[in-house]
């Protein structure tokens, strides 16, 4: 696999797992009595959405545990700091990662949103090995935020699916699956996080 693949994936598979911490933050929410609405919030589309994530504010500290494959062939272990906060007006929240280790140094800045249109989050993506941006959508599949996206890669398509669940307070797992074209979906990289 060539180096500028190889970046590519890895930036993408970590913007990806570190997008969906989200789910940890709707599954808290739901514990807490609803917060008051800010003066016509109510009215402004995704507000309550937005609202609900506002907890996931703050920094997170993460673990990438990459397993032998074709992206990382001896294995390894990356850290990093993930940090959110919100955007212009609580519309967003903007989120900078940062993971450095064996396997490489990713860095990359996260906007997430909600769309109303599609009934979904969405993140726009920009690291260090993207050109341009890359834009992903999430669902919830059960206790699940998963997100899917698919990417040209040389000799076909590469196909990433992430999958996130809330392990305990300010904890959770996100691991993220990797397919050539259709064929059978391999662990790329399992992350553990706890909020600081």
């Amino acid at each position: 696999m060539k180096r500028t693949s190889k970046v590519l994936i890895g930036t993408i598979s970590i913007a990806l797992v570190l997008s969906v911490p989200l789910w940890a933050a709707l599954q808290e929410k739901t514990a807490e009595k609803p917060a008051a609405a800010s003066p016509g919030s109510a009215a402004r589309p995704g507000a309550a959405e937005m609202e609900r994530l506002k907890f996931y504010l703050g920094e997170w500290d993460y673990t990438e545990t990459y397993p032998k494959s074709a992206f990382a062939p001896n294995g390894g272990k990356n850290t990093g700091v993930y940090t959110s906060k919100l955007g212009p007006g609580g519309q967003s929240l903007v989120n900078s990662f940062h993971s450095q280790g064996p396997i490489g140094d990713f860095e990359g800045l996260i906007v997430m949103t909600w769309d109303a249109r599609e009934k979904a989050y969405k993140a726009y993506v920009f690291g260090n090995g993207i050109p341009g941006a890359v834009v992903e959508a999430g669902q919830f599949e059960g206790d699940a935020l998963v997100y899917r996206f698919e990417f040209p890669v040389e000799g076909g398509s590469m196909k990433l699916r992430n999958v996130t669940k809330v392990t305990g307070p300010g904890m959770l797992v996100s691991e993220e699956y990797s397919a050539m074209k259709d064929g059978p979906e391999t662990l790329l990289v399992h992350v553990e996080a706890k909020k600081r």
